[in-house]
């Protein structure tokens, strides 16, 4: 979709949200309708901000979907870009789809990254009765036979689930990454059972999504792809401690106008850190699921661009992008 259209489409959504509802101080954007990562993340995150003292009035959420992220993204750089109450709600997806060109021309740099609080972790699963007992056990036999082994994930191809196992797998040094088979299917639960049948050797996903195939114990998962072991989750070991340095979350966070000032960016970095220290905070990621994942500020700005730029290079890879 071109830049000018979602100018359009931007411009008409803010006037319809503003002729019916009041004006708030502090604004955050959930660039999809009500329900959902997105909306979540604004209303939750907005919530604790006013509970907590950080704004000083109620947070107003406006929902605005449109091509997958883009309409919001396109509104921020051309009619908002240097609103210093406007924070918006991101997530892996974000940075994805960036990476990948599906929001046109636009590019990380037109907006300022500020934080991540949460995250969904990435997973690499088997079913029980799978050979493969370590991560290693995976990576080697892909190594000697990249047909041996075939992945299911709720992703299209080129999507986040696919990039999970090719992470891994250059970091194992190998490079021959289009010869790895990928599966896309309806979500993760249609993987898993992809997985436990025997139609797939392993399932790449989100923690979240294999809670109750663990528990049942139809599932092992070989590696979370976060910093740390989760909590609840400690039997899981991380690919990092297996010597594949990868991190691959569904982070929850935030991105902000490209064009508001350094001091303006360091202010919304130090409220999301406190949102992130709070209680209310660890309360919602455990009701939810979510990992703690902190990043914020220049740190959070840098992997950001960095996870751009591997997720670009693995796209060109296996032929999603020029």
């Amino acid at each position: 979709m071109k830049f000018n259209l979602l100018k359009v489409l931007g411009a008409s959504a803010v006037l319809s949200f503003t002729a019916a509802g009041a004006v708030w101080s502090t604004e955050c954007i959930a660039p999809a309708n009500p329900g959902g990562g997105w909306d979540f993340t604004c209303r939750q995150v907005g919530k604790i901000l006013f509970d907590i003292h950080q704004v000083d009035a109620p947070v107003q959420v406006t929902n605005m979907a449109g091509a997958g992220g883009g309409l919001a993204f396109s509104t921020v750089v051309h009619e908002r870009n240097t609103d210093a109450d406007l924070i918006v709600a991101a997530s892996s997806a974000t940075t994805t789809r960036l990476a990948q060109k599906a929001y046109g021309d636009a590019t990380a740099d037109q907006v300022r990254f500020v934080g991540a609080i949460g995250a969904d972790p990435g997973v690499i699963v088997v079913a029980q009765d799978s050979p493969f007992k370590t991560l290693t056990d995976m990576v080697d036999a892909i190594k000697a036979d990249p047909s041996s082994v075939a992945f299911a994930g709720g992703s299209a191809a080129g999507g986040f689930d696919h990039m999970k196992p090719l992470q891994i797998l250059k970091a194992a040094g190998f490079n021959d990454i289009t010869a790895v088979k990928y599966i896309g299917v309806d979500g993760g639960a249609d993987a898993i059972t992809q997985t436990v049948g025997g139609f797939t050797q392993a399932m790449t996903g989100d923690m979240s999504e294999i809670v109750g195939f663990l528990k049942s114990g139809e599932v092992r998962a070989l590696a979370v792809l976060s910093e740390e072991r989760v909590p609840g989750f400690e039997d899981i070991p991380t690919a990092k401690e297996q010597g594949y340095d990868v991190v691959a979350v569904n982070w929850r966070g935030f991105y902000v106008p490209g064009g508001i000032t350094d001091t303006e960016f360091n202010s919304w970095a130090d409220k999301i850190r406190a949102v992130a220290d709070s209680d209310e905070w660890k309360e919602a990621m455990a009701a939810n699921g979510l990992a703690p994942f902190t990043k914020v500020g220049a740190d959070f700005q840098t992997w950001i661009d960095q996870v751009i730029a591997q997720t670009a290079e693995l796209s060109r890879e296996i032929g999603v992008i020029q």
